[in-house]
């Protein structure tokens, strides 16, 4: 018996099955949605980062004081009475705001030699003080600030109150906002600062007497290199050390 049947071809068959749809799914809701859109993905295997340990009652308080001898001229000379008697005793001020900072070193007895002029010990000792204090005002009381290195260079002699005037070699906000430790090298300009002398005496101390206006003279060049390092270091530092013993 003869079939009349003929083989399907592919296409035909493509034709004659059914697609099977999956169902829509649901909607998910506005505030997941927003969760996704505002939480970032992390990749598989990063961890999160370790919280910071818990600061002890005695590092808050020095915190709270360090932040306190930067907050004006008052609790900086009640600070330094304490803690750095010799900028006491010279009676060194700091002033200054974000752009700008100086220190002020007053022409007492204290400060001049015996030739009644600013002594060079003066001069050179504050430099530390005033360039230190320019980097822990920036830093803030969760840094160690200690002095490496000091350049002076004397110009001429300084007969009336020195300022400092601090200029950081390198851009000292993005060294703090790393977090790890780093040195910054801070170049002081010393000028003497002008005050009620005589005509001829005025005449001498200013570098062009003649052009109108005084002008201060700079009597002296300091370059500064401070290495700065967290406390938390030296806390983990410690504890290393306590474990190995």
């Amino acid at each position: 018996m003869s079939s009349n049947a003929q083989p399907i071809s592919t296409s035909d068959q493509d034709a004659t099955e059914q697609v099977v749809e999956t169902p829509p799914s649901e909607p998910k809701p506005a505030s997941e949605l927003s969760r996704e859109q505002t939480t970032p993905k992390r990749p598989k295997g990063d961890k999160q980062p370790p919280k910071p340990p818990k600061k002890t009652l005695f590092e808050r308080a020095e915190a709270f004081v360090s932040k306190l001898s930067t907050r004006n001229k008052f609790w900086n000379r009640v600070c330094s009475m304490i803690w750095l008697p010799y900028a006491y005793r010279s009676g060194i001020t700091m002033s200054g705001n974000d752009n700008t900072y100086r220190a002020t070193l007053p022409f007492r007895r204290f400060n001049k030699n015996w030739y009644n002029a600013m002594a060079g010990a003066a001069l050179l000792g504050n430099s530390e003080i005033a360039g230190g204090n320019y980097v822990f005002s920036v830093c803030g009381g969760d840094y160690t600030v200690v002095c490496k290195q000091l350049e002076y260079k004397f110009l001429r002699p300084c007969h009336g109150p020195a300022e400092y005037r601090m200029t950081p070699l390198d851009d000292i906000h993005a060294l703090v906002e790393s977090g790890e430790e780093f040195n910054i090298s801070i170049r002081m300009d010393i000028v003497q600062v002008l005050v009620p002398m005589s005509e001829q005496r005025l005449a001498e101390e200013v570098d062009d007497a003649g052009s109108g206006a005084p002008k201060p003279k700079r009597v002296g060049r300091c370059t500064a290199t401070f290495h700065v390092t967290p406390k938390s270091h030296h806390k983990a530092k410690k504890q290393r050390g306590t474990q190995k013993k």
